[in-house]
């Protein structure tokens, strides 16, 4: 099939034309989240885009299979291999088990995808199912001499690669600038840059889940599980890898080192970036404490899928900043956008040709590197366009299936909810003004069942000295 899209490969420092493995088949992996807590709108980012990633390579005729792992074991709160395992911080906050906090966190990060209209990957697999994979990986680098056994834990042994900064010309001592946390030093170590691949009990005792290994009860580093769980579900040659920008060292460069010493061949040929979201004090980080999630949007009476235009307005090649008139703003432009497409006739002749020319110009957008915003610059054009409704109505269902912001479906959803609105709020004022009947009556005992009969439908009465005012529960 014919090649249109590009985009920046990380691992090259270009923006190339992609050409996958296999002809019209795309193998795409997305390092996951580590389910310790919720995930904050800066981790989501890098989901939005890495969706528009997938929807556009379907729009243009690919078949993917998408695979994402989650980290339920492993993640140490450093990345250079030390500190506490984030998934046992997180049993500990909340007194619960590892696999508990695992469960709860997962369901919670889907519903997030959900609310911003991500895809679920075709695979979703938990690192905790995979254990005999990561043992047979790391038994396998050792056969090889590319690992060794020091201290009770394995480690991969850089000073075996001929390059393993595969990702940048900086020397060593400036990327290890970018690993994250003060670090002690691991003595265990040949070399400031090996990284373990199996702890043992000998340096985690209060480890929850552990494993048997040929060397000993413990569990396994987190950079394996990327590199086994997906040779296991797309095999040993992949087409697209994803994630953060913070993925990149030392995350994605310990996968590339130990995965291409265990098959023996380049492993995957495009790396796909996101940037950093950003508030006013810096990037977002859930270390930080408090942070911005998809339910505190909500709260504020934000639509989710208004951040996901805030995102796709922007390029994911650059930072991007959060605030919340920013987001006032691209609420207003949302709520004018799917007004005008939902006060579009669906009747009449569909006009071939310029269905297509803007199809045409739509795709040319958003496979020039994922130019979403000038994308979403095609879809305004069309709207003004001296064209029919029913082709503007079949465009904007058409470029919905890429930029997935309810376009033809959210001005009719809100005018349902408002009437459910009027509706409720005109049967709360009948049951007020029967209460307050009753009242008048003395029948205190039907008041009070009006009162919670109300409440069963979750919704509270106030007396106040202004007369009665109701609130949702």
């Amino acid at each position: 099939m014919e090649n249109k899209l590009r985009f920046y490969n990380t691992l090259t420092r270009k923006v190339e034309q992609f050409i996958p493995n296999v002809d019209g088949k795309v193998a795409m992996y997305t390092c996951g989240p580590t389910v310790y807590h919720f995930a904050h709108i800066g981790n989501l980012r890098s989901y939005i885009m890495e969706d528009l990633l997938e929807k556009t390579l379907r729009y243009i005729g690919y078949d993917v299979k998408r695979v994402m792992n989650i980290t339920d074991v492993g993640h140490l709160s450093s990345d250079a291999d030390t500190g506490e395992d984030k998934m046992l911080k997180g049993a500990k906050r909340e007194h619960k088990t590892v696999m508990e906090i695992a469960k709860f966190y997962t369901d919670a990060f889907f519903q997030d995808c959900a609310k911003l209209n991500i895809k679920t990957p075709d695979v979703v697999e938990p690192a905790t199912n995979c254990i005999p994979e990561f043992i047979h990986m790391i038994e396998t680098l050792l056969e090889k001499g590319y690992a060794y056994e020091q201290g009770g834990n394995i480690y991969f042994d850089t000073s075996k690669l001929e390059e393993y900064y595969v990702f940048s010309n900086q020397n060593e001592q400036e990327l290890l600038v970018g690993v994250r946390d003060d670090v002690d030093e691991d003595e265990n170590k040949r070399n400031k840059s090996d990284f373990v691949l199996w702890f043992t009990k000998s340096k985690f005792d209060d480890q929850e889940l552990k494993w048997e290994s040929p060397w000993g009860l413990g569990y396994p580093g987190w950079h394996i599980e990327c590199s086994c769980i997906s040779m296991k579900h797309l095999g040993e040659y992949m087409d697209i890898h994803c994630g953060g920008v913070d993925n990149i060292f030392p995350h994605h460069t310990n996968e590339i080192a130990q995965s291409e010493s265990y098959l023996g061949h380049k492993w995957c040929n495009y790396w796909f970036h996101v940037h950093h979201l950003n508030d006013k004090s810096g990037k977002m980080s859930k270390s930080k404490g408090d942070f911005l999630t998809v339910s505190l949007l909500e709260s504020k009476g934000y639509d989710p899928v208004v951040y996901r235009m805030f995102c796709l307005q922007s390029h994911y090649r650059k930072p991007l900043e959060f605030s919340y008139e920013v987001l006032d703003n691209m609420s207003a432009a949302y709520e004018k956008l799917v007004k005008r497409i939902g006060s579009l006739q669906q009747e009449g002749e569909l006009d071939q040709e310029q269905y297509r020319a803007y199809r045409e110009k739509f795709e040319s957008a958003i496979c020039d590197d994922l130019n979403s915003s000038m994308a979403i610059t095609v879809l305004y054009d069309m709207l003004k366009a001296d064209i029919s409704d029913a082709t503007k109505y079949a465009l904007a269902e058409s470029f919905d299936q890429v930029l997935s912001l309810n376009l033809t479906t959210a001005h009719a959803a809100k005018a349902a909810e408002n009437q459910v609105d009027a509706e409720l709020e005109k049967y709360i004022l009948s049951k007020i003004e029967e209460r307050k009947a009753a009242k008048k009556e003395k029948d205190f005992a039907k008041a009070d069942a009006i009162r919670a009969e109300l409440l069963s439908q979750g919704i509270v009465l106030e007396d106040t000295r202004e007369g009665v005012k109701w609130k949702r529960a």
